[in-house]
């Protein structure tokens, strides 16, 4: 079993002791997506902590997102409770990149691109680009960020 699945069950358990209604629910809301995402597909499989990871940044996106149309919506107390599950998913993702660690990625990923195909590659090679700097990133950085830095260095 993934070594990251056996510590938000353990947190669980530690949360539910402790009466933290916000972890409990959130760690429960999270385990409950491994779960779904373990039995999904034509068989069963316990995921790896890689694959928790991706399970639990895709939940925190989901938290942002409901909490921006929470907000937008003039629900500032249910916006607030998003960030807040947000917050404690967080805790167990790895830290996220800032922008500039980001460009030296990207930087790395299309001197690779340009040594595979003999010159500097432009927007139509976009995909190969941001194929290179996910591998490099995985799951520190929010694809929409990668994506923004791919194309402002490919347009120059």
């Amino acid at each position: 079993m993934a070594e990251l699945k056996n510590r938000l069950q353990a947190d669980l358990t530690t949360a539910l002791k402790n009466r933290e209604k916000t972890r409990l629910a959130t760690l429960r809301m999270a385990l409950s997506a491994v779960t779904n995402e373990e039995v999904a597909g034509k068989e069963a499989r316990q995921l790896t902590d890689d694959e928790v990871l991706k399970v639990l940044a895709r939940e925190v996106r989901k938290r942002k997102e409901a909490s921006e149309a929470f907000a937008g919506a003039g629900r500032a107390e249910q916006a607030q409770l998003e960030l807040d599950e947000a917050e404690v998913l967080n805790a167990y993702l790895p830290k996220q990149l800032d922008d500039a660690e980001i460009a030296a990625y990207v930087d790395e990923a299309i001197a690779e691109v340009t040594t595979q195909l003999g010159e500097a590659p432009g927007q139509r090679q976009m995909g190969q680009v941001m194929k290179a700097t996910n591998a490099k990133v995985a799951g520190r950085a929010d694809g929409g960020r990668v994506a923004a830095v791919v194309k402002s260095r490919l347009a120059s």
